[in-house]
């Protein structure tokens, strides 16, 4: 193959565009690189945190008020009941001997 100085400017010419398009692709690929990144962030990270405070703190704030509302009940009726109990025993006492057990 003859090698001419047309020949060689061709050649340098192709250089150049496919360097110029080897810098484009790889330009290219960081800059998809950082977006799915950024969208993988959004969508594993910033999205679970929005769904949590906008729709599972509430519903975990009603639940544990509703526990804690449970909780009380549950104490106030073992409060009635040592009280009912101290109450059978002082109407025991007053009661006449023969009626005791």
């Amino acid at each position: 193959m003859e090698v001419n100085d047309q020949t060689l400017t061709e050649i340098l010419r192709l250089t150049q565009e496919n360097n110029r398009m080897l810098h484009k692709m790889r330009r290219n690929a960081w800059i998809h690189g950082i977006l799915k990144f950024i969208l993988y962030a959004l969508i594993f990270v910033a999205a679970p945190l929005w769904l949590y405070a906008t729709y599972l703190a509430p519903i975990m704030t009603s639940m544990l008020e509703t526990m804690q509302n449970i909780q009380d009940t549950g104490t106030q009726a073992q409060n009635q009941f040592v009280s009912f109990q101290n109450g059978w025993k002082e109407l025991q006492s007053k009661l006449p001997s023969f009626m005791q057990p």
